[in-house]
């Protein structure tokens, strides 16, 4: 019998050598309990307690909340939220001494702005309409920034595209693709578009015969049926002669514009007579207005005649020379047999 037990020791002393060797490495099967994420990321409409909760289990896939609107951050106090897990049959969560839980929403952003592009574009060239970048619109909800399901990769692509030229009406529809469906989003825009075009639009008001200055413009974009197609650039407007009063805020047309006098009724002026080898200048009287290059009638003040000459600077008007008539050697053997002169 002694043998027997001095045996069985040995035996239960060789097992525990040989088991002391994996008793001295770490354990690596360690199994962790739930634990509470400070923030999460979720594209589902519903809020399951895996999305908070690590190692939740079985009860991973239990809805608890209804998740934030897309692409908004919603919060859930940890106390609340550990009730709510208890009710569930989840115990023993680490919270990490976390206050609250951030919730986040996925999203796909669609800018105003870029809205705005599509539906240009889906409007030019219709109805008289010209190119996308001169249209305004106006949209009868005021158009805001779009989050859409971050599934909805596909562009935005038009439908139904609808415009009335006479009311400047506008309705249209588009298709967004999805990734998970094969049943694309829809969106649809509606209101009014009007093309526009760069005008030139008076800063003050001006009255007939006023000349413009660069401070008297600006460049403004107005609807094309206001300004018309005969419309006038800024450096076109500078320099030019008011034709009529207008007011402040009206885009100047080309009708609207003369070039600017530079000799004006009864002003004195400067008579210019220029002949090969001669340069002469004296002083007269205008008796009409005109501008570069017109022909006007002025008074030789020294002469006391009416002569016509051609503005040709501010002041400034150059006499009409009478040109030499050459005659023709027929025409002066003619001339001389009637005065009975041959040479």
């Amino acid at each position: 019998m002694t043998n027997t037990i001095v045996k069985t020791g040995l035996a239960f002393a060789a097992l525990l050598l040989a088991a002391s060797p994996a008793l001295a490495d770490p354990v690596q099967d360690v199994i962790h309990g739930p634990s509470l994420r400070a923030s999460v990321v979720i594209s589902s409409d519903v809020v399951r307690i895996g999305d908070l909760v690590d190692n939740a289990g079985t009860a991973a896939q239990i809805a608890i909340y209804r998740a934030p609107d897309l692409g908004t951050t919603g919060m859930v106090r940890t106390a609340q939220l550990i009730e709510t897990l208890r009710a569930n049959q989840v115990v023993g969560v680490d919270t990490h001494s976390l206050k609250e839980v951030a919730i986040t929403r996925a999203s796909r952003p669609l800018p105003a702005k870029d809205i705005e592009q599509q539906v240009a574009k889906a409007l030019a060239h219709r109805g008289g309409l010209g190119d996308p970048e001169n249209l305004s619109l106006t949209f009868d909800r005021e158009l805001r920034d779009i989050q859409l399901d971050p599934a909805l990769t596909g562009e935005m692509i038009a439908v139904a595209t609808y415009y009335d030229p006479r009311s400047g009406r506008f309705d249209v529809l588009f298709d967004i693709a999805s990734d998970t469906s094969s049943s694309p989003a829809k969106l649809r825009f509606t209101g009014t578009a009007v093309e526009t075009v760069q005008a030139a639009v008076l800063m003050r008001p001006m009255e007939r015969n006023d000349i413009i200055k660069a401070s008297d413009v600006s460049i403004e974009r107005r609807p094309k049926s206001e300004v018309g197609s005969d419309g006038v650039s800024l450096d076109r407007a500078i320099g030019m002669q008011m034709r009529r009063a207008m007011r402040a805020g009206q885009a100047l047309r080309t009708l609207d514009l003369a070039k600017a006098d530079l000799v004006t009724r009864d002003q004195g002026i400067t008579l210019i007579y220029e002949a090969p080898g001669i340069y002469l200048t004296g002083r007269g009287k205008a008796l009409e207005a005109g501008t570069k290059g017109d022909t006007v009638n002025v008074l030789n003040l020294q002469s006391k005649r009416t002569v016509q000459g051609i503005v040709v600077g501010p002041g400034q008007v150059a006499i009409i020379a009478a040109q030499p008539r050459v005659m023709r050697p027929a025409t002066l053997a003619a001339n001389s047999v009637a005065t009975g002169k041959i040479e």
